[in-house]
């Protein structure tokens, strides 16, 4: 049986809501759940690249998953990622890496990497969108700080070539890659370029349950 992990940030409700009530492993507060076709191990991680890597980690040492799937809210940087489109991510940024000082790597570049732009599972993204073809393949923007307000987008934008942002992805991507365990992030924007906290707090809940259900459509077809 497939074992996969789920890395969740603050969107929580929305698998409660989808599986139901789960076991729990108490170790680390980790929420399973058994179907016919693969187990289900959710980490619950909370915001922020820290926490997410410790999170995916913990799914990669304690559960041994066959891949770590996320899915999660992000903000739009284009006009086109309006609220409630979902993506998958194929490439991420980690904007507030900066060693150019000391090693003269370029800014957000990591020296095991070619680019700035850190791969996700290639196979991944693809079974996703032939399943969901309305799926964006998207580079998400990804640091330690809500986006808030047009300005700010359009300057990391520009900045990371990304079409969304947020705070968990680039953690999530570079561990897995790291152990070499397969990934698949699934998002949906719940502020668009001109929207910012408000709308974040109106849109979370329906937007995380959009992105939800489109990856367990993808998980319950591998």
């Amino acid at each position: 049986m497939k074992k996969i992990g789920l890395v969740v940030a603050v969107e929580i409700g929305a698998a409660l809501k989808k599986y139901g009530t789960p076991q729990i492993d108490e170790r680390h507060g980790t929420l399973i759940y058994q179907t016919g076709a693969y187990t289900l191990y959710v980490q619950c991680s909370g915001a922020g690249e820290i926490f997410a890597a410790a999170a995916t980690q913990t799914l990669i040492d304690l559960f041994n998953v066959d891949l770590v799937a996320n899915y999660g809210v992000v903000g739009g940087l284009t006009s086109e990622m309006q609220v409630a489109k979902t993506c998958v991510v194929e490439k991420v940024v980690h904007y507030d890496r900066d060693t150019s000082s000391v090693d003269e790597i370029e800014v957000m570049r990591y020296a095991e990497y070619d680019s700035k732009f850190i791969p996700t599972t290639e196979s991944l993204v693809n079974e996703a969108v032939r399943r969901y073809p309305e799926l964006w393949r998207v580079t998400c923007a990804s640091g330690d700080k809500f986006i808030n307000g047009i300005a700010k987008k359009k300057t990391l934008r520009y900045a990371c070539f990304a079409e969304i942002c947020d705070m968990e992805s680039a953690a999530i991507v570079l561990i897995c890659n790291k152990n070499k365990v397969p990934c698949l992030l699934i998002k949906t924007v719940s502020d668009s370029i001109v929207g910012g906290a408000e709308e974040y707090r109106k849109e979370i809940d329906r937007a995380s349950e959009l992105c939800l259900d489109v990856l367990g459509g993808i998980i319950e077809g591998l």
